[in-house]
């Protein structure tokens, strides 16, 4: 065990291991995959793929994993051809028959849920129980979308008219197009993939280049249940690739939602090209989000939340608190207790047994958080506990951070995707509620108080604008039957539960007459 020391004499542990041994994990796993040190990252029915080979990196030790194939523009094309066709005989499928064949998808990810969940830890960096969970989330989502498949219920309308009947009617889009971000390598395709599925969709993916193993994994795993049920395989397409794919899926006609998850500066890119070609758009994108303390709290129960919610995945999920607004009362001794708890933290290996904090996932990661340490001293803040690159080590580790800061500084207002947490003193609640709110991001916020009175005015029209509004529990996640997402520069979409099915079906009004007669609607007569 090697101790690093952190801000005022708090310190850090990092478990050491094994290079053989880390070898022989990537081996087992990438063999229980399919996986080999070479693979092809485009299927479309069949395998191939004919653009770079790009190696996919550990980012706890720097070295390669393996290699993927990836798709250049002709593939994408002939991806996007055999993905319509497979969505003309795919939306002829009974609703709860394509319910059916996700139902056995999910058993097929369960099978493998140990080594996907490693393979998680291995490419991404996030730690083994995170990695494992991230995969319970995709097959969490196909139960739910195995269910929603008998239930994307339309709805009847009364008539004005005598002899004539209105109902609303909901049908697959075509092709949903999901561009994934590598921080959520796996839970954001099943987010989209297993209810634009139910939905009668086909879909095409294109993951992060850097987790592009990750991609082939899950695809090879949703083939073998497509190949074995007669079905084309097409309806789970890949085209793994850089910008310029995710830019070919964006433009492209043939691809009738483009699902993006990823930075606000892109998203906002891909938003202009979709809306262009009057396609449609779901954006999931970033988040600077916040929890407020208040001086009724239960300061047990914040400072855990806290830890996780700053801490967890090293500060690389869209939910990841970045802002800690304390009540003056609390706010000193609150401190002293969130530095403590962090100085319990061990970062290292994810694959290690109690390590809290893996690695970043690139080195230009690393540059970003020593950037934003930097900015935080500039612009008049300080740094309470930790701020180090730890830079003498293999891989991309950084010591989570806890700054002090006021509220506009610049830096505050900009999403680091790295554990730095910016902590602010507040006098009174709808001071921190408009600081809150004061953000370009509006994804996800928590306010921790026992005062019922509080609670209800923070979720209502004065209180929190973001997507999600919690009480009592930390900004990060949330269950599969609510809608996630968040307003403003997040981008406005929703995935997962309550009514984001909508979003991969095209809404139909449709009016029958019945009657043998011609009525016109609002007393009109035509003569």
């Amino acid at each position: 065990m090697r101790m690093f020391g952190g801000a005022r004499g708090l310190r850090m542990q990092r478990t050491c291991f094994s290079t053989t041994s880390a070898v022989r994990t990537t081996s087992v796993t990438l063999k229980a995959l399919g996986l080999d040190s070479y693979n092809l990252g485009v299927y479309n029915g069949v395998w191939g793929g004919n653009g770079d080979v790009v190696e996919s990196v550990n980012p706890a030790t720097g070295e390669v994993i393996g290699a993927v194939q990836q798709s250049n523009g002709s593939d994408l094309d002939q991806t996007l051809q055999q993905a319509t066709k497979a969505a003309k005989v795919w939306r002829e499928v009974p609703a709860p028959k394509r319910g059916e064949i996700v139902r056995q998808m999910r058993n097929a990810l369960f099978e493998k849920i140990e080594p996907l969940g490693k393979l998680v830890a291995l490419e991404m960096g996030k730690i083994l129980p995170e990695g494992i969970g991230e995969v319970q989330e995709y097959i969490d989502i196909a139960d739910y979308a195995v269910g929603l498949s008998r239930m994307l219920n339309g709805k009847v309308i009364p008539s004005e008219r005598s002899g004539h009947m209105m109902m609303e009617v909901w049908n697959p889009l075509g092709v949903v197009g999901v561009i994934s971000a590598f921080n959520f390598p796996v839970a954001v395709y099943g987010w989209n993939s297993a209810v634009s599925m139910v939905c009668g969709n086909a879909v095409v993916w294109k993951g992060a280049p850097s987790t592009s193993l990750t991609s082939v994994a899950i695809t090879k795993i949703l083939a073998e249940v497509l190949e074995r049920n007669s079905l084309p395989g097409a309806i789970c397409s890949l085209a793994t690739g850089g910008a310029d794919i995710g830019e070919g899926i964006a433009k492209d006609k043939r691809v009738n939602l483009v699902s993006f998850t990823g930075s606000t500066n892109v998203g906002r890119k891909v938003a202009l090209t979709v809306q262009e070609r009057f396609g449609k758009c779901l954006l999931e994108l970033g988040g600077n989000n916040a929890i407020i303390v208040h001086n009724d709290a239960d300061i047990d129960l914040a400072v855990r939340s806290i830890l996780f919610a700053a801490v967890g995945t090293a500060g690389q999920r869209c939910t990841t608190t970045r802002r800690l607004f304390l009540h003056e009362e609390i706010h000193d001794t609150f401190i002293e207790r969130l530095q403590k708890a962090y100085g319990q933290i061990k970062i290292g290996n994810p694959l290690e047994s109690g390590i809290l904090c893996g690695p970043l996932h690139t080195k230009s990661a690393v540059d970003a958080f020593e950037q934003g340490i930097a900015d935080v001293k500039k612009q008049g803040g300080k740094i309470l506990y930790g701020g180090n690159a730890l830079r003498n080590l293999p891989g991309n580790f950084v010591q989570p951070t806890i700054t002090s800061i006021s509220h506009d500084a610049p830096v505050v207002h900009r999403e680091i995707f790295a554990p730095i947490l910016h902590t602010i003193k507040y006098a009174n609640i709808e001071e921190a509620i408009e600081w809150n709110n004061e953000v370009g991001q509006g994804l996800s916020s928590s306010l921790f108080t026992t005062s019922p009175e509080k609670m209800f005015n923070w979720i209502g029209p004065s209180g929190s604008d973001c997507g999600i509004v919690n009480v009592n529990i930390p900004t990060n996640g949330a269950e599969i039957g609510g809608a996630f997402g968040g307003e403003k520069e997040t981008g406005g979409g929703r995935e997962s539960g309550s009514t984001s099915w909508q979003q991969y079906m095209r809404r139909q009004t449709c009016t029958i007459n019945y009657s043998g007669m011609l009525p016109l609607a609002q007393g009109i007569k035509f003569e």
